[in-house]
């Protein structure tokens, strides 16, 4: 397996991450174990989960994802085999949300107690917290670091303006730095990471795993109406693909995936892996079939041709 640097923290993963985001919701605790052994047996390393996952769901108050994957360490003996990445900041009750220190180091013993484990490789800001200082989060997180109880920081959802503002800050007051950052970014929401973020992330050698690489799902060519849609855990989220665009970079999709022979989804992770900047997509999947599938992207090759035809299927109008 090829491993790539993760930016600037210290870590070489492989070219695909896997998604925590479905453990103990829909993949309950066996078929997420069994998914997670079959990640880690094929050469790939990088787990990335939160510890709002996944309080969205009916009962849940968030730390099911975190504490599927304790217990998988604990009966497996691969924590060592892992880069461990989980987040802080998103809502998980009154008081109990943002990038303050005071948060951030309550919410870091309560993720190191339901992941099992003494350290957390990467501990990342879900979202920017404008309430908070950067000088106060990054400081927290030097106190992390020097204690052992993180190795390396990133962010998630950052502007490139506050990326960049917190890129200085660290610089200036000789704190850790965000070494990676997790931005929406697959072949139809493009947007949001290429305008202005890839150029900060190049510049300053910021790692990049994009979330949603299959557009919640919408990528692999399963959706094409709402009927589609009915019982589906992200309907609501695929439903804003079904769009003109949406169905254009389909129909780019089929004309590649018939020409190639290979899967909608597997071109669609090819074309990210290989994006400037991009070191690993992060793909969710809820049995060991749909693991196997997506993780066989990392070995296809998409022709000047299918890149062509790709980008401009996909370009904005």
């Amino acid at each position: 397996m090829q491993l790539r640097p993760l930016g600037t923290t210290g870590f070489n993963v492989a070219p695909l991450a896997l998604g925590g985001n479905v453990f103990g919701w829909t993949a309950d605790e066996k078929t997420s174990f069994a998914i997670l052994d079959r990640f880690v047996d094929a050469g790939f390393n990088l787990v990335d989960t939160a510890d709002v996952y996944s309080k969205w769901a009916p009962g849940h108050v968030g730390g099911e994802s975190e504490t599927v994957l304790g217990k998988w360490f604990k009966a497996s003996g691969k924590r060592a085999k892992t880069v461990l990445a989980t987040k802080v900041g998103l809502e998980l009750g009154p008081d109990r949300k943002g990038l303050s220190k005071r948060w951030i180091k309550t919410a870091v013993e309560d993720s190191l107690r339901r992941l099992q484990t003494d350290v957390i490789d990467l501990y990342q800001s879900h979202q920017d917290d404008e309430s908070t200082p950067l000088e106060e989060t990054l400081g927290a997180y030097d106190e992390l670091i020097k204690a052992g109880k993180v190795r390396a920081i990133g962010a998630s959802n950052y502007s490139a303006a506050r990326l960049t503002a917190a890129l200085d800050v660290s610089r200036r007051l000789n704190l850790p730095a965000y070494g990676c950052l997790q931005p929406l970014y697959n072949l139809y929401d493009r947007a949001v990471f290429e305008d202005e973020l890839r150029d900060v992330c190049l510049k300053h050698n910021v790692g990049v795993i994009p979330y949603f690489s299959l557009g919640a799902g919408f990528l692999t060519g399963k959706y094409r109406s709402e009927a589609d849609l009915a019982g589906r855990a992200r309907g609501k989220k695929v439903a804003e693909y079904l769009n003109e665009r949406g169905f254009r970079v389909l129909k780019g999709l089929d004309a590649e995936a018939a020409r190639l022979k290979v899967s909608h989804a597997q071109i669609a992770l090819a074309w990210l892996m290989n994006r400037p900047g991009v070191t690993a997509p992060i793909v969710s999947a809820t049995s060991v079939e749909q693991l196997d599938a997506v993780l066989s992207s990392a070995a296809v090759r998409l022709d000047e041709e299918a890149v062509g035809n790709l980008e401009r299927a996909s370009a904005e109008r």
